[in-house]
């Protein structure tokens, strides 16, 4: 098996010069000033699909032979690399066939007919991206077309790394480190090898949701492993399973892999909007999460972070502000038994909350007999450290109660 060089993704940047948007590389005031260095974001979510997938796309299908072409392309994606190969084969004018999990929120599946217009079917099939992946090779086959794989082909990498030469052309300063995210690796190998073979000192740090390390383990165990199960919420990185090729590649470029909690990415999220009006998705927000985990190394540097893509559903958003406060402990949910005595709610309001706490939420768990019935209760903090007051006063009161935060499954039931 072939790997992917510095001249692959030279090639690459020629075919693509015209049809992607060379993006631009911003130097962060707020995150500079945050963690006392020189902070570049590579603005891949201001790129024509608001991802960085069409680069791979564009350079694999383009560089089908001319009957691959007029046979037309298959692809199994839930989201960006589904709109990159939408939008290659209108430009390209061939017929694409694209298979998406029947769970794909319909904005995505728009968005993809959006690119693609009358160029591209979409077949909604299945539960998961692995049911749509294997439908789409079962066509492939039958209908012997070209698969457009979202991250496991060495044009699709060498078209990624092109992320990694426009970063190169654009600074003048040298990068101490780059941090990517990683999904099934395409991008961060084609970009590690680009930087690499231009600046070997640079440390090139892969992030990963903590939830899906499919990299992480599979580089631990020195072989490509499948991951049992995955917390989907990264939905542009959660993958059981990297891709052969990125893992070798990533065996040699890649210094460190950091693993993400989803909750602090959600924070990364809201602030990288309120402060910069920035939308970054789930996996494209990972890499300046990531800062936070290499906070004494990187103070001085020059460090440039991806930011992958920008396809962020503004229906998601509640949920993401209630992952970020439950992570940064904030928000807190508890099944509470009230006492059956008069005024036992006015008595909970007064002693047992403090100044600042807010109810968010409240409701019997019986639908009759409501008198003396447990109530389900969130409750916001303005600060962490005002948890354990909250706590002690609860049990001083002699309420009981039960931390559903703490309770994996009663959580996801409840909440």
């Amino acid at each position: 098996m072939g790997t992917v060089h510095i001249e692959d993704i030279i090639i690459a940047n020629q075919r693509l010069k015209d049809v992607v948007t060379h993006t631009p590389l911003q130097r962060n005031e707020v995150l500079s000033e945050r963690y006392q260095c020189n902070v570049y974001l590579k603005r891949e979510d201001l790129q024509v699909v608001r991802s960085f997938k069409i680069r791979g796309a564009f350079h694999q299908i383009s560089s089908l032979s001319r009957e691959e072409l007029n046979n037309g392309v298959v692809c199994a994606s839930a989201g960006n690399h589904a709109q990159g190969v939408a939008y290659s084969c209108r430009t390209l004018k061939i017929k694409g066939r694209i298979f998406m999990p029947s769970t794909t929120p319909r904005q995505k599946v728009d968005q993809v007919k959006f690119f693609g217009k009358e160029y591209v079917d979409v077949v909604l099939s299945g539960d998961t991206f692995d049911d749509s992946f294997n439908e789409a090779m079962a066509y492939c086959t039958d209908n012997e077309m070209a698969f457009i794989h979202p991250f496991d082909q060495e044009k699709i990498v060498a078209g990624q790394g092109t992320v990694g030469m426009e970063i190169m052309n654009d600074i003048d300063e040298n990068i101490d480190y780059l941090f990517s995210s990683i999904g099934g690796g395409g991008l961060i190998s084609g970009v590690g090898t680009y930087i690499k073979s231009i600046s070997p000192h640079t440390k090139i740090i892969g992030c990963e949701p903590a939830g899906a390390p499919a990299m992480k383990e599979s580089l631990k165990k020195g072989q490509v492993i499948e991951l049992e199960k995955i917390d989907k919420f990264v939905d542009g990185a959660a993958v059981k399973k990297v891709g052969q090729i990125p893992f070798e590649i990533c065996q040699s470029v890649l210094d460190d892999i950091v693993l993400v909690p989803e909750g602090k990415i959600c924070t990364t999220i809201l602030e990288l909007y309120n402060q910069n009006a920035i939308v970054a998705e789930p996996a494209g927000a990972m890499s300046i999460t990531a800062l936070d985990f290499y906070k004494e190394e990187i103070k001085g540097k020059t460090v440039v972070c991806v930011v992958s893509g920008g396809n962020n559903d503004i229906g998601r958003m509640q949920e993401m502000r209630e992952r970020s406060l439950i992570y940064e402990g904030l928000q807190y949910y508890f099944i509470v038994q009230f006492p059956q005595r008069a005024g036992a709610l006015r008595e909970f309001i007064q002693d047992v909350l403090g100044p600042d706490d807010d109810i968010t939420r409240f409701e019997y768990t019986k639908k009759n007999n409501k008198s003396n019935g447990p109530v389900l209760l969130g409750i916001e903090l303005k600060c962490r450290d005002d948890y354990p007051g909250l706590i002690d006063r609860l049990m001083k009161k002699g309420f009981d109660y039960q931390e559903i935060n703490k309770d994996e499954s009663l959580f996801h039931l409840l909440i």
